[in-house]
């Protein structure tokens, strides 16, 4: 099956909360997969990506199976397509691998909150740190943006 290719220059949310630290030249978001959903109200946009999904921005890479954006919109409501304010929530879920400069996590649920600046990793997350050798497992990981913190729940830690 051929891969839908979706360009997208207002996702930047999704790479500004993972590089809030980081200042490499901003890059449209580019998402490709088998199929997409694009729906709009009048106060949000949803678009659902499905099957082989890859996200690629400002120095990050997602892939997963399952992909779910929900956007706040503004503008005319009558509008088919609505200018996009701010991000509320983008969800991947399915084989879930998050590769972000040094950084790489893999998991079953991958939770991104921009207003927060942070993502939420389930369903056995797994962070590897390979500037420094760490890595993180356990029921609930949290990234932090900026910081350069993990927090988890049940967590387990290795390190040279």
């Amino acid at each position: 099956m051929k891969l839908l290719r979706f360009t997208l220059g207002l996702l930047a949310g999704l790479t500004s909360c993972l590089l809030r630290a980081q200042a490499p030249a901003p890059q449209n978001t580019v998402i490709e997969s088998e199929q997409f959903d694009w729906r709009s109200t009048d106060t949000e946009t949803i678009a659902v990506f499905t099957g082989k999904v890859i996200a690629t921005s400002t120095n990050l890479r997602l892939t997963c199976d399952r992909l779910e954006i929900v956007a706040t919109r503004k503008g005319d409501p009558a509008a088919t397509i609505g200018k996009i304010e701010g991000f509320k929530s983008f969800v991947a879920t399915g084989n879930v691998r998050i590769i972000q400069g040094d950084r790489e996590a893999a998991c079953g649920r991958a939770e991104v909150r921009p207003d927060d600046d942070k993502i939420i990793l389930t369903g056995q997350p797994v962070v590897v740190d390979h500037s420094v050798n760490w890595t993180w497992t356990g029921d609930e990981l949290e990234m932090l943006a900026g910081e350069r913190q993990i927090r988890g729940k049940n967590a387990h830690f290795i390190g040279p």
